[in-house]
Parts: C-alpha cells; structure tokens; sequence
C-alpha cells in the first residue's frame, strides 16, 4: 500500500512538473540585462480549436516583495484563461526580496507587452487585442503599464522595438492603488519605492493620481472586507477613472478578502468576477 501510494504521488508530482511551462528569461536578448535572470515569462497558449487571438500578461502579486501568489493568481489564472481561448503570460517579475525597486517592475512588464507583441505570430494571437491583468501590487504594476505607457523605459536598456507599449484593457483586481500615507499598502510602497522615497515619487505612483482619457479601458475588482490592501484604493481608482472619462468597471463585493484570485473555494462570490470579465470583454469588442 506504501509503494502505491508513494508511485502516486510520484506520478502525480510528474504530471504537475510536465504541465508547468518552460519559462523564458525575458532579458537574455539585451546586452544591457544579460546577466538578469529573475524575470521570466510563462507561456499558457489557448487550445488551437478556440483560441481566440486575445492575450493576457498576468502579474501576480505579493507586495513588491515576492511572487508567493503565483499559483493561485498566475498559472491557475492563465489555465482558466485558456478555457476561454485566450492565451497567457504569467510574467514573473523583480521584485524587493532580490533587491529591486522602480524602474525594474514597469521594465519588466513593458518588455513582456514589448516581447508577445513583437512574437504575436508566433504564439497565434492578435497584438491589438493583448491586456495586462494584475493582483494586489501585480494590480498596481498593470495599472502603471496603462497609465505610463508613453514613457518608453526599454529605450534607455537598448531595447529597439516598433511595438506599441499600450495594453488594450486593462485588469486590475484588489490592486494596491496608492501611495499616500492615509490608504497606502506600506510594505507595497517600501519595496516599489524603498525606503527613501520623496513626495514627488509618492505621488507619482499613487494611481488614482495619474488617470488621463487615453488611460486603456479598465477591469476593477475588490472587496469591501479585504483584510490587506484597503478597498478605498480601488474607490479612488473609480473615481479617477471616471473623472477622466475612462471606460471601465467597477465590481465592489462585500466579501471576498484577499488574494483568492479566481478561486471560489477561497473568495465564493467575489471569484465569479471572472465571468464578468470576459462578458465585458465582448462588450468592448476585444473577444468575438
């Protein structure tokens, strides 16, 4: 009974090893950033007989300090995804617990837009109908890639592209929105801006700060009970989203917490935003 049981969980432990993708390291390419090894790209592609051409870049979170949700809210995002014919990208990006701080987090995702846009053959999809979406700070990382997307931050690396930098939607869920003192995430803060951060950087990266109509048609999600990141980030993000005339949703539930992603065993009703997500995806005619 225990050599059955230990073969099981050995093929078990196999299949899981076999379904996980190959990561690309997304730097190798780049003289500037050949010896940057921690970014990397998993690719999730859509079953051929419903892909539908539309991709995403999913960002986990883990306050800018680490990627420990990348189970919950990046590979099993992306499966999820996949059932609905579209492909993925969970992009595993630098964070503090390496070290790093701003610019190293909006490089990383303007390479991932930068690098599936210019592949867009390759990997069968459309590159005018790719979207970043984002947990927690992966919430706030998908945010600025909406946001600051004219300011080019591949240039400076070496990096010489055509692609357009802009995400077509935009998917933040209970995302860290602020940097002000009275609602920030503190440990998100810390690790984007270290500790030795001016107000001028404060206000910079407070999101709901830096709304402009060209700011891509945006996705929001949180709840009221959420125990880590206060749900008033996502209410000022609303109101500067609709402030600056920004197509958008805004799905408040009362209950769901943090950090459950898209699953309901975790979040019940708060999970089933997915399914909304992808009816408003049809409604701004980026899924058929």
């Amino acid at each position: 009974m225990k050599k059955l049981l230990a073969l099981s969980l050995l093929l078990f432990f196999t299949a899981a090893l076999l379904a996980q993708p190959k990561p690309l390291h997304l730097w190798k390419d780049v003289p500037a950033m050949k010896h940057q090894h921690w970014t990397q790209l998993y690719v999730y592609p859509a079953p051929d007989s419903i892909n539908t051409g539309v991709c995403v870049i999913v960002c986990p979170g883990g306050s800018y300090s680490h990627l420990m949700g990348i189970k919950t809210e990046g590979y099993g995002v992306a499966e999820w995804l996949n059932s609905q014919g579209i492909n993925a990208f969970v992009l595993r990006y630098r964070t503090g617990n390496k070290g790093y701080h701003h610019p190293a987090m909006i490089q990383d995702v303007q390479r991932a837009i930068q690098f599936v846009r210019d592949h867009a053959t390759e990997y069968r999809i459309n590159p005018d109908k790719l979207g970043t979406m984002g947990f927690s700070a992966g919430g706030h990382l998908v945010t600025m890639s909406g946001a600051f997307y004219k300011d080019n931050y591949l240039e400076p690396l070496g990096v010489k592209s055509q692609a357009n930098l802009r995400p077509n939607f935009v998917v933040p869920v209970y995302p860290v929105v602020s940097m002000q003192d009275s609602i920030a995430h503190q440990r998100s803060r810390r690790n984007l801006l270290s500790r030795h951060y001016t107000k001028e950087l404060q206000d910079q990266f407070s999101m709901e700060m830096q709304m402009r109509p060209d700011m891509p048609p945006t996705f929001l999600v949180t709840a009221k009970d959420d125990p880590v990141v206060m749900y008033q980030n996502s209410v000022n993000l609303d109101r500067a989203l609709t402030a600056a005339g920004v197509r958008h949703v805004f799905l408040l539930y009362d209950t769901g917490g943090h950090g459950y992603g898209m699953d309901e065993t975790r979040a019940a009703d708060a999970a089933k935003w997915r399914f909304q997500f992808v009816k408003w995806l049809r409604d701004i005619k980026i899924l058929p």
